[in-house]
C-alpha cells in the first residue's frame, strides 16, 4: 500500500462458507483482516469523521457479508468484501485477508485462507 492505511485485525465471525457439506451445515469461524488505503491528511487536519472511514460501518459491512449468504469459496467472500469497501467507502485500495482457522481438511497447520488486493477503478 502506498497510501495511508486504516487497518482491522482479527475480526471474527461465524459463517457457512465452504465446498464441503459439513461446512455449509455446521458452519465455522472466519477471521478477517483489512488494510484500507486512502489519504488520511484531510481527516487529520479537520478532525472530521466525514473525511475518513467510519470503522463501525466497515465492521458492519464485513459482518453482514461473512455471516450472510454462503459462498463455496473464501476467494469469492474476499472479493465481495473488497468490492463492498471500494464502492461504499472513500478508499482507493483494499487488502482483504480471510482466514479459516479450522477447515475440515486433514493435516497439521495453523490455518488456511486467502489474501487479495484490489484498487478502485
Amino acid at each position: 500500500m502506498d497510501k495511508d492505511t486504516i487497518f482491522f485485525r482479527g475480526m471474527a465471525f461465524y459463517g457457512y462458507h465452504g465446498v464441503y457439506p459439513e461446512e455449509t451445515r455446521l458452519g465455522q469461524r472466519f477471521v478477517v483482516d483489512l488494510e484500507l488505503g486512502l489519504d488520511l491528511a484531510p481527516a487529520a487536519r479537520t478532525d472530521d469523521l466525514n473525511q475518513t472511514v467510519d470503522y463501525g460501518r466497515v465492521y458492519q459491512v464485513v459482518k453482514e457479508l461473512v455471516e450472510g449468504q454462503p459462498f463455496r469459496l473464501v476467494e469469492t467472500l474476499a472479493e465481495r468484501i473488497a468490492d463492498a469497501l471500494l464502492t461504499g467507502f472513500p478508499v482507493e485500495e483494499a487488502r482483504v485477508r480471510v482466514t479459516k482457522p479450522n477447515p475440515p481438511i486433514p493435516g497439521h497447520y495453523d490455518s488456511v485462507g486467502v489474501e487479495i488486493r484490489r484498487r478502485r477503478t
